[in-house]
């Protein structure tokens, strides 16, 4: 037996050898021996699944490990190959997008799916508007969605636009938006990862909340220290198998990274080493300034990797923004090679050899 499969059901006939956290009859889904494979890729691999009413599950693995794939067989995206999936008793050999909403599941996935031009209230009924006759009644969606807003504790204004708001207020938003879908299984796929510590706080504060009103979610996120915050159980994944189930209170951070690489990391940060024999200057920034950054300096040497780290706010991306051209910078120089750059428009940086990945990733 694998050392980490210390719940398994027996004697059932339809999940023998299904490694589960909860009893069986209080499993509001279940997902048993769901197989997917692609192209020269076995993505899943009689991968089996269960989540117990009125739970948080966490479900981690190293990228690849199959969750995201699982995740989309939950919700319509894919087909699963084989195997089914049971919600509160009822058996399903495929799911839709709309069963899936239907039976009360709703993911929010690390790519926030809002209209960023549409108000809150119309991105919270967006496909489901209130008619008042052939006509949508606005106030009305207006009215339900501050109702729905104020019981999760989050103070939004309904009528404001969607891109007038941070990262984490849209975060909410989503939640919101699965409430008023009466979601019964919320999927939340690395939702703090463009959180500050003020709004993932305010963020789990929100799902205690959907907890104790019944609503049983799937936590997915490679913060390990989140999970012992707010999961109950996790389950872990590796090439797309099932490793095991454990109760959060039962396990400790280094036995689930060995559950995820499959052996024990004695040092989870390593000491890098640089290949380099002698360091050659590629970049250097001079006391570069403006309405947020105040005298930066650096210097980035050649095949090196250069981080930046710092609280929300603390001027990391306005510090890219200005020596990329896209916002204005007050003084300071900058130069590649040696060779002094006027660069005073993004245009100027990409001449120079200077690319930027903003961290809106769909802009």
């Amino acid at each position: 037996m694998n050392e980490f499969e210390d719940r398994r059901v027996k004697n059932s006939p339809v999940i023998s050898n299904i490694v589960n956290c909860g009893e069986i009859m209080d499993d509001i889904l279940r997902m048993e021996h769901i197989t997917k494979t692609f192209p020269g890729v076995i993505a899943l691999d009689d991968m089996s699944f269960s989540i117990p009413k009125g739970t948080v599950m966490g479900l981690i693995g190293e990228n690849g490990a199959g969750k995201s794939t699982l995740i989309k067989i939950l919700s319509g995206a894919y087909k699963a190959d084989s195997g089914q999936i049971i919600i509160d008793g009822t058996k399903y050999s495929e799911m839709t997008p709309l069963s899936s909403i239907k039976n009360g599941i709703s993911v929010i996935y690390q790519e926030l799916n809002l209209v960023p031009k549409l108000k809150v209230y119309e991105n919270i009924y967006l496909g489901k508007e209130i008619h008042n006759g052939v006509y949508i009644d606005a106030r009305k969606m207006s009215a339900n969605a501050r109702g729905i807003l104020e019981s999760l504790g989050i103070d939004i204004d309904p009528d404001c636009t969607v891109n007038k708001l941070t990262t984490g207020f849209q975060q909410l938003v989503e939640v919101a938006k699965a409430i008023a879908q009466n979601a019964k299984i919320l999927v939340l796929d690395e939702p703090t990862s463009s959180l500050s510590n003020k709004e993932v706080e305010a963020l789990f504060d929100i799902l205690r909340k959907l907890k104790s009103r019944g609503v049983s979610m799937v936590y997915i996120s490679h913060r390990l220290e989140e999970l012992f915050e707010i999961c109950d159980e996790v389950t872990v994944m590796r090439d797309g198998k099932l490793i095991g189930c454990k109760r959060i209170d039962e396990i400790d951070r280094e036995t689930l990274i060995k559950m995820m690489v499959g052996r024990q990391l004695s040092d989870a940060f390593p000491g890098r080493i640089s290949p380099l024999t002698s360091k050659s200057e590629r970049m250097r920034v001079d006391s570069i300034s403006n309405k947020v950054v105040k005298d930066i300096s650096f210097t980035l040497y050649s095949g090196e990797i250069l981080g930046f780290a710092g609280l929300v706010g603390s001027g990391r991306t306005e510090l890219v923004r200005a020596i990329f051209g896209a916002d204005q910078k007050y003084s300071g120089n900058i130069y590649i090679n040696g060779v002094k750059l006027i660069i005073n428009k993004p245009a100027d940086a990409i001449d120079a050899g200077i690319g930027l990945v903003p961290e809106d990733r769909k802009l």
